[in-house]
């Protein structure tokens, strides 16, 4: 048995939720490996700040994390200025980028208060973006499937989570 407590975790749901900042960033991260081992195709994964800092990330080489977090940050903010056929803009559920080497998944994930030390800190939360990286074979349907329910259990560590409309999926 781990020492970690959510890596005692036999059922596979998130692990419980901690108090303190720091227990909620180590529980995040636990998540966010998780994910990254357990979803077929995926690679990398890296919680960012909206701002373009990583906050997280599943064993990512830090430089080409921070690298890859300041481009994903300008990738989500296009999607979000974008005006649709309502000509209003509205935050894009997804984004993937198709590449020979890659795909590229790009997801809001919510506003948490668990990194107060960060520079983007405002008012006590950040607003975060969850970026992939699979392989080219990797399912897309199901990845987007799987950061969709990450997403969601990160969600008892986010002051504003992300909700999805009744009738609404993930994607």
């Amino acid at each position: 048995m781990s020492t970690h407590p959510a890596m005692n975790n036999v059922t596979g749901d998130a692990p419980a939720t901690e108090t303190t900042a720091s227990g909620q960033r180590d529980n995040m991260a636990w998540l966010l490996r998780q994910f990254a081992s357990d979803t077929t195709g995926v690679t990398h994964a890296v919680l960012l700040s909206r701002d373009g800092l990583r906050l997280l990330d599943s064993d990512v080489d830090k430089d080409w994390a921070d690298e890859l977090s300041a481009a994903i940050s300008g990738v989500a903010s296009l999607a979000a200025n974008i005006t649709g056929p309502t000509h209003k803009k509205r935050p894009a559920r997804q984004v993937v980028i198709e590449r020979d080497d890659c795909l590229i998944f790009v997801q809001s994930s919510g506003r948490s208060a668990a990194f107060e030390g960060h520079p983007g800190n405002e008012r006590g939360v950040v607003d975060t973006v969850l970026a992939v990286i699979a392989t080219t074979d990797a399912d897309a349907g199901t990845v987007g499937f799987e950061m969709g329910r990450l997403v969601q259990k990160f969600a008892p560590y986010m002051q504003i989570p992300v909700r999805v409309g009744t009738g609404d999926e993930v994607r």
